[in-house]
C-alpha cells in the first residue's frame, strides 16, 4: 500500500481510509463472474438513472483559458493541446454503459469526444508501449494497459447527453473507458503518458485491482 505522501492536496483522508478498508475487507464482492457478451449488468452491480458524483473530495476549478492536455512518453510526436486545439480535433459520438466499483451502473450514456485510437495514431505511439498512465489536474493517477486504451469505445470525452461534461464529473475533458470500472476513467485529465512499464495509480496502490474488469469483479486485488 502507498503512503499518504502521494495523496492529492485537499483530498478527503477519511473517505480514502474508508475505501482502503473496503478493499481490505473485499466489500461488495459477490464471488461470481459474468460474460459481457451475454450479461449486460456485471456481477454485484445495480442500475441507476442518475449519475452519482464520486471523487477524492476535490473538484478542481479549471480555467479553460489555461487548460492544457499533454500526450507524451514513448511517442514520436508528443502533443500539448490547449482546449481550443483539443476541440478542433475530429470528434466522434459513442453510446456506452458505465460501471462504478461502488456498485452502480448506468446504461446508454451518449458521449462525444476524441477517439483514443485516433489520438494514438496522431502521436505515433512506440511499439514498445504496453501501458498508459493518466495524470489528472488534482494529482490523481490511474493506469491501464495499451490494449485496454486502444479500443473503439474509448474516448477523451467532453460532452455527455448533448451537454458539456460538468466540473463534478470531470469536465472539461475526462477519460472514458467503458469496459472497466469507472475509477480507471480519470477525471480532469491533464496528461496521458505512454510507457513501456506499468505504473499502478492512486487506488491501485491502495488495494484496488490493477486491471479493473467489472465482469470478472476485479474490484480489489
Amino acid at each position: 500500500m502507498s503512503g499518504a505522501d502521494d495523496t492529492p492536496e485537499g483530498a478527503n483522508a477519511k473517505l480514502i481510509r474508508a475505501k482502503q478498508r473496503w478493499a481490505a475487507d473485499g466489500r461488495l464482492i459477490t464471488g461470481t463472474m459474468g460474460d459481457p457478451q451475454f450479461d449486460r449488468l456485471p456481477p454485484g452491480q445495480r442500475l441507476v438513472k442518475d449519475w452519482p458524483v464520486l471523487d477524492l473530495g476535490i473538484q478542481p476549478i479549471i480555467d479553460e483559458r489555461r487548460f492544457r492536455l499533454d500526450i507524451d512518453g514513448a511517442v514520436r510526436r508528443p502533443l500539448s493541446l490547449r482546449l481550443a486545439e483539443f476541440m478542433a480535433l475530429p470528434m466522434v459520438e459513442r453510446v456506452s454503459d458505465m460501471h462504478c466499483v461502488t456498485q452502480w451502473s448506468r446504461y446508454d450514456n451518449h458521449w462525444q469526444g476524441v477517439s483514443a485510437r485516433a489520438l494514438m495514431a496522431d502521436v505515433e505511439v512506440s511499439d514498445k508501449v504496453r501501458h498508459v498512465v493518466f495524470h489528472a489536474v488534482d494529482g490523481y493517477t490511474t493506469n491501464v494497459s495499451r490494449e485496454q486504451f486502444d479500443q473503439d469505445d474509448v474516448l477523451l470525452a467532453h460532452s455527455w447527453e448533448g451537454q458539456p461534461i460538468s466540473r463534478q464529473h470531470g469536465g472539461p475533458v475526462r477519460v472514458l473507458i467503458p469496459r472497466l470500472y469507472l475509477w480507471k476513467s480519470a477525471k480532469w485529465i491533464r496528461r496521458i503518458e505512454f510507457a513501456a512499464g506499468d505504473r499502478p495509480g492512486f487506488w491501485e496502490t491502495r488495494g484496488y485491482h490493477n486491471n479493473g474488469d467489472p465482469w470478472n469483479e476485479e474490484r480489489y486485488g
